[in-house]
């Protein structure tokens, strides 16, 4: 992501906010806004007449990726506008420039922190349309899948997603964009990346889509892709959100307390005047930290569809823009692409190694840096190559630490600085009322309870290493979180 884009949304939120006493004057110093990231999964239904859904002819006749109609531009001229753009606008949002789209940064009826609280408390939706949805198809998709990411996309069971990562194609295992990938069959998957890195991703999935069309002993195995431009992706995301996701449903029998964090399934919406949707792939998920669900709308239904999830009403639900998205990542201690991850920062540096599964760590996994990242997962002290870096999160005093702000340590005389490293995300935090920021350190010093000090505006702020989250998460997995 752009930092010019997350320089005019700072601007932005800083002249907007509102906020909850305990953080208004500190609120309206820091966020750094930007967008999101899921996680969902489950039980697998009867498959709607969708394009989510529709049967590939094999052989496919024109594998070549399709011709792109959306640009990351964010000139006003070059703006596009979700399905949502005028339910927005009528609601009090106020639009900023945001992934190349015009997108709320909050509205009218809540400030900033306290619809981060509202969240936490009750439900909140966010229009996430400006994020890239596309379908991966052909009988090679699953191995397409495991060359460009360390994903074991042939393994993973339908209607199950994982957390994933497009590594760079230098061999040095960094993060080209993070990812959900989405398995809906055995040639079929759902993959949504980040709206900032659109351009570069369309031109990173059609270069290597093509190679792997062309390359020997891929006849049987070709892939194309379906970008749902258009397409509108709303998150439901707090306590309340399953009761206004079930409030809705068209059919009786689906029960989403048997649709666990990380499934999906599908199922039809009421809205409108007796109208009911097509089915909608529904996964249960998010990127606040909270219980919620992602839901995929072909864009002639998305107005409706939203209408009705906010009709349940302003006391469990409400419309949040991405200064709360922005936050609630925070504290949930999710990363944020162009900040807390980019094409330099391995997944064992960003400590998400748990994305790379058991059957993927060996040096020749097959996909793009599986060496470098292999030679990572065991560290110096067993003969491994280690990290000589790691993400962490910390506790800041006074005034809240930027982006870029250094990290370092002090002698007690303060005569003597080392830098130990650079935050890359950092906001007060609504539900605490303290501090709070992530950022990498210098490996030794990442321990929990591991005192720094943070340069703020030239001046020496007191830190401490803290674990993520910062405040527990609450992802519905058959039992209740305490």
């Amino acid at each position: 992501m752009q930092s010019t884009r997350s320089a005019a949304l700072s601007r932005a939120l800083r002249t907007a906010v509102r906020s909850h006493p305990h953080t208004a004057k500190r609120y309206n110093s820091s966020i750094a806004l930007l967008s999101q990231r899921r996680q969902p999964q489950s039980q697998q239904q009867s498959q709607p007449h969708s394009i989510l859904t529709r049967p590939v002819s094999y052989p496919l006749q024109n594998p070549q990726p399709q011709t792109r109609h959306a640009s990351s531009a964010s000139s006003p001229a070059d703006l596009q506008k979700t399905p949502l753009y005028d339910l927005h606008v009528s609601h009090g949002g106020k639009m900023v420039p945001f992934g190349g789209f015009h997108m709320p940064v909050q509205y009218s009826s809540l400030g900033v922190a306290q619809s981060h609280l509202f969240t936490r408390s009750h439900a909140s939706l966010f229009d996430v349309s400006h994020m890239v949805q596309r379908l991966i198809l052909g009988p090679g998709a699953a191995a397409f899948l495991e060359r460009i990411t360390p994903s074991d996309c042939k393994s993973l069971e339908p209607h199950k997603s994982t957390l994933s990562a497009l590594m760079t194609l230098d061999g040095k295992g960094g993060i080209s964009d993070d990812t959900i990938i989405t398995k809906l069959g055995e040639d079929r998957f759902y993959v949504v990346t980040n709206a900032g890195c659109r351009e570069k991703d369309n031109n990173y999935i059609d270069r290597e889509m093509a190679k792997w069309n062309t390359e020997m002993g891929h006849e049987g195995l070709k892939v194309k892709e379906e970008q749902l431009d258009g397409w509108g992706l709303v998150a439901i995301q707090g306590p309340k959100a399953e009761e206004v996701l079930q409030g809705v449903l068209a059919a009786t029998d689906v029960d989403l307390k048997k649709l666990l964090f990380g499934g999906s399934c599908y199922a039809k919406v009421k809205y409108g005047d007796g109208k009911v949707s097509s089915e909608l792939l529904i996964s249960r998920g998010g990127y606040t930290g909270e219980d919620g669900f992602e839901i995929s709308i072909p864009p002639a239904e998305t107005v409706g569809v939203t209408e009705a999830f906010l009709a349940a009403g302003p006391e469990k639900i409400q419309l949040a823009g991405l200064g709360a998205r922005d936050s609630l990542r925070l504290e949930a201690g999710m990363c944020l692409y162009g900040h807390d991850l980019n094409d330099s920062i391995t997944p064992v540096e960003a400590g998400l190694s748990w994305i790379i599964p058991k059957e993927r760590r060996s040096e020749n996994a097959g996909y793009y840096g599986a060496d470098v990242i292999a030679k990572q997962l065991v560290p110096r002290s067993k003969g491994g190559a280690g990290v000589h870096r790691r993400r962490i999160g910390l506790l800041v005093e006074g005034a809240p630490a930027r982006e870029g702000a250094e990290i370092v340590s002090r002698s007690e005389d303060g005569k003597e600085v080392v830098s130990l490293g650079t935050v890359t995300s950092g906001c007060p935090s609504p539900s605490l009322g303290k501090n709070i920021a992530m950022g990498y350190i210098k490996d030794g010093f990442h321990k929990a309870g591991t005192e720094v000090d943070i340069l703020v505006r030239g001046r020496p702020r007191k830190a401490v290493v803290t674990k993520m989250p910062f405040v527990p998460t609450k992802y519905w997995k058959g039992i209740a979180p305490a």
